[in-house]
């Protein structure tokens, strides 16, 4: 006779092999899902809440790679790869400029090798990785190459990514690749180097123009493809100066530069940065983007008025200046270094209510600012002129939210996992019932993702990573999304079964057809049902 828990595993595995059947296979071509980075995926119908568990759920396979794994991991379904035949392919990209394509359904010992690799370094230049120290930063140990999160267009199985690289005679350089899916070759004449200048007389001009510095200029956000463009976007490495904010535009199918903007060009610093995540866009090709600490000056009546420190900045897809959003209190955290563009903003769906039109922000203070895309209200002294802010509503966010069914949750900084609910009115934003985690997450916090069945079965994933300072491992969290006080997995419960790897911060996780992949210090991690 089968005891209840056998009957129970019995049916969970009768219930998989239906949903690998039935359920479309689905693509992680972006960060955080979406271009409105809302980080959920609703068509998962093989994880739920009701098999996810440490006795039923754990690591499945990790695969080496040869660099800290910054980037989000990708993920296609059905890739032809010559010769190999057909697979679901993960793609993941490193500080060593490399990027492997492995298929994501089996691991060592059954398929070591990866499908292809591809290292992003022309060697007549005599090109490497930059060495951390060249940088004068420590944030990124050993090497500094592909930090940002690629971008993946399948309608011409192309995946876009942004290597930075150390050359013969002390020389750097930044580029833009474009590799094909099934080879990991070179295409559209890639790639190109990147290159660009401004007028202005900020920090590091010289007669009035400021040059792109591959050196100083750090490239983190992730890359975004929209309007027929790659968007890339720069910050620094640990705030050393000359820096500003850059956005530059290129085009999807000849690489050719189309746009350049510049956040701070009569000032300094204001980098876009977001912890790794990408410009947000709207329905009509607009990207939401937040800078950090810089020069603000766009209050003043006469020019210079067009350097954006800590704001939320609305861009046209030309990359021309709409509207801005700029915290009342921008001299005080420029002041004490508490970047609004820590985080990275979401543009929610429309909403119902007098302000249908949403964009939500949150930075180092862990103020959540609710703004209106329509009339974002520019600077106002005597107080925010926005929809809502929640003040310390959550720790400071090095990440961003996840928006699924009306809830945004949210991984700050010393903080639990937190949910808020969209009421459709005005103020929108609630604190739900059920609102925190049981486990409190050390900096950086997290940038957490929902799967989920259309409206149902939503879990939560987080990653813990603030071990990452002592060599210690990743930990994979799931919640509950109707009620993130149940814990429903947790990669440290099964002793050493579960570790994916030493940890990385700001490392987001990515579910994908039944599988959650977690990128480490080394390897790739998968996990899935046991």
């Amino acid at each position: 006779m089968r005891t209840a828990l056998a009957c129970r595993r019995l049916t969970a595995l009768l219930l998989v092999g239906f949903a690998h059947v039935a359920a479309a296979q689905v693509s992680v071509l972006t960060y955080h899902y979406d271009d409105a980075r809302t980080g959920q995926n609703t068509q998962e119908t093989t994880l739920s809440p009701a098999n996810v568990a440490s006795s039923t759920f754990g690591l499945k396979f990790t695969q080496r790679v040869d660099g800290y794994v910054y980037a989000q991991p990708l993920y296609v379904p059905g890739v032809n790869i010559p010769g190999q035949g057909t697979h679901n392919v993960v793609y993941v990209a490193t500080e060593n400029d490399s990027v492997y394509a492995f298929d994501a359904d089996t691991g060592r010992p059954t398929n070591p090798r990866p499908l292809w690799r591809a290292k992003l370094l022309d060697r007549t230049l005599g090109e490497r990785a930059v060495p951390s120290r060249d940088t004068n930063c420590a944030d990124l140990i050993p090497k500094v190459g592909i930090t940002s999160t690629p971008v993946i267009d399948p309608g011409t199985s192309t995946l876009y990514v942004l290597a930075k690289v150390k050359q013969r005679g002390s020389q750097y350089a930044q580029k833009l690749h474009a590799l094909d899916l099934a080879t990991g070759v070179e295409k559209l004449g890639g790639p190109v180097v990147i290159q660009a200048t401004v007028s202005g007389t900020g920090d590091g001009s010289n007669g009035g123009t400021i040059a792109f510095d591959p050196l100083r200029e750090h490239q983190r956000a992730a890359l975004t493809l929209a309007n027929g463009n790659v968007y890339i976007a720069w910050a620094s490495h640990c705030d050393n100066g000359p820096y500003h904010g850059w956005v530059m535009a290129y085009d999807q199918t000849s690489l050719a530069q189309v746009a350049v903007y510049n956040t701070t060009p009569d000032g300094g610093l204001g980098g876009v940065w977001q912890s790794g995540g990408g410009p947000a866009l709207d329905a009509g090709g607009n990207l939401f983007l937040a800078t950090g600490n810089g020069t603000f000056d766009a209050q003043q009546p006469t020019p210079p008025n067009d350097d954006y420190g800590d704001t939320l900045l609305q861009l046209t897809p030309a990359l021309s200046f709409v509207d801005y959003f700029t915290p009342f209190n921008e001299d005080a955290l420029n002041q004490a270094d508490n970047d609004l563009g820590s985080g990275a903003p979401l543009v929610l769906p429309d909403q119902s209510g007098p302000n249908p039109h949403l964009v939500v922000i949150t930075g180092k203070e862990g103020t959540i600012y609710v703004v209106d895309r329509d009339a974002m209200s520019g600077f106002h002294a005597d107080g925010d002129h926005i929809v809502q802010s929640l003040v310390g509503a959550v720790g400071g966010t090095w990440s961003m939210p996840a928006y699924w069914n009306g809830n945004l949750y949210y991984g700050g900084a010393g903080d639990s996992l937190r949910a808020f609910g969209l009421t459709g009115g005005s103020p929108p934003l609630t604190a739900s019932s059920t609102s925190s985690a049981p486990e409190t997450f050390g900096f950086p916090g997290a940038t957490p993702v929902v799967s989920a069945d259309g409206a149902t079965n939503g879990i939560v994933w987080a990653l813990q990573t603030d071990a990452y300072s002592s060599k210690g491992p990743a930990v994979l969290h799931a919640y509950d999304a109707t009620d993130l006080s149940q814990e429903l997995y947790s990669s440290d419960q099964a002793g050493r079964r579960d570790v994916p790897g030493r940890a990385v911060k700001f490392t987001v996780p990515v579910v994908a057809n039944g599988k959650v992949y977690v990128g480490t210090e080394n390897h790739l991690a998968a996990f899935g049902l046991l």
